[in-house]
C-alpha cells in the first residue's frame, strides 16, 4: 500500500453483509487479540478463507495491556529456559522488521548498587546477546557510575556502583493488533469486532461451525467452518465449556490468570530514552521503568487472580509495591498523586495438569495448543513477542489433526504489516509523544484529510478520529481513546476531558451510540488508585 492510496474501509454493514453471504469457510477464529489476529493473517496468506469474530474490540483484553516490550525474556534466561528465549529473540527481530512504525529497539540499563550485580548480570546478558546472534539489536556494555547516570539521568546516584546496558524492543500493542487486523483483511480475511460467539455448531459430535450475534443490532448469524480456532486468551475456557456441554464432556480449566499492574507518570520522573530494569526486587519480582509515547510506565506485578473481569482492578498492595520499589531506584520518586493512569492486564498462564495452584511463577508462560475430541482447536498462553510463531503452531496442529489439508509454508516471517515503511525508514523511538509516526506509510495520506490540523488532544486530530471510524473498525469512544489513540493509557483525566468531543464526531461518522457514559466511568477508574 502506497502512502496516497485510500485505505480499505471497515463499513460495518458491509462486513455483516459479507458474513451473511458466506456458506462454509475454511477457518473460523474466535478472539481478536494477538494470537487470533496472527492466525488470521497467516491463514489468509496461505490461501484459506478466514472469518475472525471478536466479542468486544480488537485487543480489548490482554493484548492492549502489555508492558509494551518486545523481548526475548531476560528472566526466562535466568530460569534456564533457553529454548523459549531463543525463539522469542528470533521473533523479536521479525516483529521489529515487519512493523517498524509500531515496534522499535529500546536500550535498557540495569543499575547496580552492590559490587557483584554489574558483573553478574552483565555476564548473563552477554549470553542473551549470543542467543540472539545475527538478530541482536546491540551489544551489552558495562557502565561505570557516570555512564550509568548519563544513560538514565533519573536514577538514584547514592551508592550507585555502575550498570549494564543491553537492548530489547518496545511497541504499541493495541495499534500493532489493529495493523494485524487490517493486514489480514487486506489479504481477504473477514474480521468483525463486537460480534460474540453464542454457540458452537456440532454435527455427529464434531464442531462444524458457530453462531454469533451482532452486539449492536442483536442479529444472529450462523457460520459453517471446516475448522474452529478458540483464541480467546484468558477466556478460552468459556468456549471450551461451550464445546464440552454440547458433547456431554466435562472440561477442566486450563488457564490460571495472573495480573500485571502498570502505573503511568510524567517523563520528568525518569527522563531520557533508555528504560530501567531491576531484575530482582526485594520479593523476587521484576521492576521496569519504560519511556513510552511521552510518558513513563512503571510496573509490573504478577498476582494470581480467580476472576476474569474485562477491566480488572489493581490491589492496593500492588500499587504500594511499584511505588515503593521505584523509590529505591529513582532520584525523584513519584507519589500516588503523580500517577496519570493505572491499568491492569490479565495474563493467560497455562495450568499444567500436575499444578496445584497458588504460585503463578510455576505455571507455564509458553503457549499451548489443544484439540478437543470434537475438533475444537484451543490456543492460549505465550506472549506478544511470539504471536507469529504461535500462529504457525496453530495451523501446524490443524494439519496434524487432519482438520485442514496440507498447506503451503507460512509467509508471515517477511510480510510487512499495513503502514510498515521500507527498511531503515521506521521511526527512531517510541519514547517521544504520539503523532503521525504510528501510521507509517499512511501518515502522508492521513495528513491530507480534513481536520488533520485540528488537535483534540496532543497527538490526536479530528482526521485521526474520522479515520479510526472509517478504516480502523472503531465504534465507541473507548475504541478511539484506549486503542486507536492511547490517550486513556497515558493520561486518563485528559482522555476524560476530550471524550465528549470525540463522542460527537464518532456519532456523526458511525450513526450509533458511541457509549460516552461508559467511557467516562472507565476513565474515572483509570485515575483511581486503590487503598
Amino acid at each position: 500500500m502506497t502512502s496516497l492510496v485510500s485505505p480499505q474501509a471497515t463499513d460495518r454493514a458491509r462486513l455483516f453483509s459479507t458474513l451473511a453471504g458466506l456458506g462454509q469457510v475454511d477457518l473460523a477464529i474466535i478472539g481478536g487479540g494477538a494470537t487470533g489476529l496472527g492466525v488470521a493473517l497467516d491463514a489468509a496468506l496461505r490461501g484459506l478463507s478466514v472469518v475472525l469474530l471478536e466479542s468486544h474490540d480488537f485487543a480489548k483484553g490482554t493484548s492492549s495491556r502489555a508492558t509494551k516490550l518486545v523481548h526475548g525474556g531476560v528472566r526466562y534466561l535466568a530460569q534456564g529456559n533457553i529454548a523459549l528465549v531463543r525463539e522469542a529473540l528470533h521473533e523479536r527481530s521479525t516483529l521489529l522488521n515487519n512493523a517498524s512504525h509500531l515496534a522499535r529497539p529500546l536500550p535498557f540499563v540495569m543499575p547496580g548498587y552492590k559490587c557483584w550485580e554489574t558483573p553478574f548480570y552483565g555476564t548473563g546478558l552477554k549470553i542473551y546477546d549470543a542467543l540472539a546472534g545475527k538478530a541482536g539489536l546491540g551489544s551489552t556494555e558495562f557502565l561505570n557510575p557516570r555512564q550509568t547516570q548519563g544513560c538514565i539521568p533519573g536514577v538514584r546516584t547514592q551508592g550507585l556502583k555502575g550498570g549494564v546496558k543491553y537492548w530489547d524492543g518496545q511497541f504499541d500493542d493495541a495499534r500493532l493488533a489493529l495493523a494485524l487486523a487490517r493486514t489480514a483483511a487486506a489479504q481477504g480475511a473477514l474480521l468483525i469486532n463486537y460480534c460474540p460467539v453464542t454457540q458452537l455448531l456440532h454435527e455427529q459430535g464434531r464442531v462444524a461451525g458457530l453462531q454469533c450475534r451482532d452486539a449492536e443490532t442483536g442479529d444472529i448469524h450462523t457460520l459453517r467452518a471446516r475448522c474452529v480456532i478458540n483464541a480467546g486468551g484468558v477466556w478460552v475456557d468459556d468456549i471450551r465449556r461451550m464445546d464440552g456441554s454440547a458433547t456431554g464432556r466435562d472440561t477442566q480449566p486450563m488457564v490460571a490468570p495472573s495480573q500485571g499492574v502498570h502505573l503511568v507518570v510524567d517523563s520528568e520522573f525518569f527522563p531520557g530514552d533508555h528504560a530501567l530494569l531491576v531484575p530482582k526486587t526485594q520479593d523476587g519480582r521484576v521492576l521496569f521503568a519504560v519511556p513510552w509515547l511521552g510518558k513513563v510506565i512503571l510496573g509490573t506485578t504478577d498476582t494470581p487472580r480467580h476472576d476474569l473481569s474485562r477491566e480488572p482492578l489493581a490491589f492496593a498492595e500492588e500499587v504500594e509495591f511499584i511505588l515503593g520499589e521505584a523509590a529505591k531506584y529513582l532520584s525523584r520518586p513519584p507519589s500516588r498523586s503523580d500517577v496519570k493512569s493505572i491499568w491492569v492486564g490479565l495474563r493467560p498462564l497455562v495450568r499444567p495438569p500436575e499444578n496445584e495452584g497458588g504460585n503463578t511463577k510455576k505455571i507455564s508462560r509458553e503457549h499451548t495448543v489443544l484439540v478437543s475430541p470434537s475438533g475444537l482447536v484451543t490456543v492460549t498462553g505465550g506472549k506478544w513477542t511470539t504471536y507469529r510463531a504461535m500462529a504457525e503452531d496453530v495451523l501446524d496442529k490443524c494439519m496434524e489433526s487432519a482438520l485442514l489439508e496440507r498447506l503451503p509454508p507460512s509467509e508471515t516471517a517477511d510480510f510487512k504489516l499495513v503502514g510498515a515503511p521500507a527498511p531503515g525508514q521506521g521511526r527512531k523511538s517510541l519514547a517521544g509523544a504520539p503523532g503521525l509516526d504510528a501510521y507509517g506509510t499512511e501518515a502522508e495520506w492521513l495528513a491530507q484529510l480534513p481536520g488533520a490540523d485540528v488537535e483534540l488532544a496532543p497527538g490526536l486530530t479530528i482526521a485521526m478520529l474520522r479515520f479510526a471510524a472509517s478504516s480502523e473498525y472503531a465504534r465507541s469512544v473507548e475504541d478511539v481513546l484506549a486503542r486507536r489513540s492511547r490517550l486513556l493509557f497515558l493520561d486518563a483525566r485528559l482522555a476524560q476531558d476530550v471524550a465528549p468531543a470525540v463522542a460527537d464526531i464518532l456519532r456523526e461518522e458511525t450513526g450509533v451510540d458511541p457509549r460516552l457514559d461508559e467511557f467516562l466511568e472507565l476513565a474515572a477508574q483509570y485515575q483511581r488508585l486503590p487503598g
